[in-house]
């Protein structure tokens, strides 16, 4: 596809890939400033006063108001993040920060999470302003630093210092939502209406540092070990909430099979198996371990690091839970904690997000569900506005989408880009 011929959308999601912002957490990133500054240019060249705020050094959120037709009503947030997990090139087919694009996907670290969305957020605003259009109602355009380690230096910091930016908003958009699924070789769309609770968890053995020709019944790497394997072959329940009862029925109604066995019907979805299964249960999975420094050195200590996603209300009971599964001897540290929320499946805007989908690729059902990971909308909920997962994607059935959220050889059809940038503009028209 020739420079020429490349749609808006497409143009900006590779360009954003382009712009490196990996986050590792713990405040070690690149930092967003480029992807901030690109982001307001863009504004501006759509006549809009784009206004920044940098927390910490690099770590910039931008942000901008849409006048709407009708400003009695509430306006409206659409927002992104402009960071990414970082990406290990070797494990990847192509440069990960290349943008490439091939076989009609564009490739790079951020197609699938978010940068896609944050260029469809700008094509469609752009499609609007240019054609001396308005939204029904404001629009407030956020694009945040720091989503992937939990929105700390993020959204988390701008809803407290800059709460302004949101006034008179009651409702939010993003990402992870809106996109199809396939069942049973039927397509239906997924609109995220709640999120999980998020628990980044440490485990901390200890022990004696000793020779490692010793024998040494107080190793603390053997404690963290058992302790860790212990949580990962734990198989949690399964809990149903108001969200994922109706996901259930939705499936059931789209296979004609019963709703009482929940993995058998997210197994019909095919790839987004897994995805959806997760919000069944809890989820723990062990992602770092640390320990040692020398090869004949028994260590003192011995850290794990955990990501627990529970059902929403269950954090409590889930800690105490995982602190029995480790037992005594291994301590669990809070690094990160943040709230999991559901709205019921209803109201004015679901109605016209419902429509929007609709009118684009009559006749699909769109089906609620609980997202099993977490966004920023969880600190927009801190300040009163209802958030939603509605990045919209007309995806190929044998796409394992929800696979490359942090995955390797992320990337996202072109066409899908173009899709949802089309089905955004017409929200934003009548909504």
């Amino acid at each position: 596809m020739s420079e020429s011929s490349l749609p808006e959308v497409v143009r900006i999601a590779r360009d954003l890939i382009r712009i490196d912002t990996s986050n590792w957490g713990g405040g070690k990133a690149n930092g967003e400033r480029e992807a901030a500054e690109y982001v307001g240019a863009h504004l501006e060249s759509l006549g809009l006063r784009p206004e920044y705020y940098e927390p910490i050094p690099r770590r910039t959120n931008v942000m901008a108001r849409v006048p709407g037709r009708d400003r009695s009503r509430p306006a409206l947030v659409v927002h992104g993040h402009l960071d990414v997990v970082p990406a290990v090139a070797d494990d990847w087919s192509v440069d990960p920060f290349a943008g490439e694009i091939r076989d009609g996907m564009l490739w790079g670290r951020g197609a699938v999470d978010m940068k896609n969305m944050d260029a469809m957020i700008l094509a469609s605003v752009g499609d609007l302003l240019r054609a001396g259009e308005q939204p029904e109602r404001d629009l407030v355009l956020a694009f945040f630093a720091d989503e992937e380690n939990g929105g700390v230096e993020g959204s988390a910091l701008v809803v407290k210092e800059r709460p302004e930016w949101f006034a008179g908003a009651t409702e939010a958009i993003s990402e992870v939502g809106g996109y199809s699924i396939t069942v049973d070789d039927r397509r239906a769309y997924l609109l995220q209406v709640g999120e999980k609770a998020l628990i980044w968890i440490r485990l901390v053995a200890r022990g004696r540092a000793g020779h490692g020709s010793r024998l040494h019944p107080e190793n603390a790497l053997t404690k963290l070990a058992e302790a860790v394997a212990a949580i990962g072959r734990t198989r949690w329940p399964i809990r149903l909430t108001p969200t994922t009862e109706a996901l259930l029925a939705g499936l059931s109604g789209l296979t004609g099979r019963s709703a009482d066995d929940p993995d058998a019907l997210a197994a019909a979805a095919g790839p987004a198996e897994a995805f959806l299964a997760s919000t069944f249960r809890t989820t723990a999975n062990p992602t770092v371990l640390q320990a040692g420094y020398k090869h004949n050195v028994i260590p003192e200590r011995a850290e794990a690091l955990i990501d627990v996603r529970t059902l929403p209300g269950t954090e409590d009971e889930v800690l105490a839970d995982l602190q029995r599964i480790v037992g005594d001897e291994v301590e669990i540290e809070i690094v990160v904690r943040d709230i999991g929320m559901e709205t019921p499946f209803r109201g004015d805007l679901v109605d016209t997000m419902v429509a929007a989908l609709g009118r684009h690729d009559p006749g699909v059902p769109v089906i609620p569900y609980l997202l099993g990971a977490g966004t920023d909308n969880k600190a927009l909920a801190s300040i009163g506005i209802t958030g939603y997962g509605f990045a919209p994607l007309q995806l190929p059935a044998d796409l394992d989408f929800t696979g490359m959220f942090h995955g390797v050889d992320e990337r996202v059809p072109v066409d899908s880009l173009s899709f949802g940038q089309r089905v955004l503009a017409d929200l934003f028209r009548t909504c």
